[in-house]
């Protein structure tokens, strides 16, 4: 069976992303972006740390994936059913319920809060 172009394409470069993160580990380069929110506000956005997790999960280090971003570790096998389930069901990816939508943004907040919150110790 023929994929079309843009399944190919998105394919192609989540192989590409995942040889890059494979081979150039964002916890011995520095050419990866550093995060503007970081950067400029010193707190840390739901997005920090997501590189370093997706290239600890790709080496099977679960628990530093989690360590250094415990969304993107938790929600990354989620995406990656539904992704495959949509396209099996569809044969075309489809855009998640609104519902599923907000519940990912809510979450996305609930965890900017609590990773921001200072721990006393």
């Amino acid at each position: 069976m023929i994929m079309k172009w843009p399944m190919a394409a998105i394919v192609v470069l989540l192989a590409a992303a995942c040889a890059m993160l494979l081979r150039f580990p964002p916890t011995e380069y520095t050419f990866y972006p550093e995060c503007p929110i970081h950067h400029f506000f010193g707190i840390l956005c739901p997005g920090c740390g997501t590189t370093r997790a997706l290239a600890a999960l790709l080496h099977g280090h679960i628990a530093e994936a989690l360590r250094f971003n415990a969304l993107t570790t938790l929600l990354t096998p989620v995406a990656l059913l539904w992704a495959l389930l949509s396209y099996l069901l569809r044969r075309r990816l489809t855009q998640p319920p609104p519902a599923a939508i907000y519940t990912l943004l809510a979450c996305a907040l609930l965890f900017t809060v609590a990773r921001n919150l200072p721990i006393v110790r």
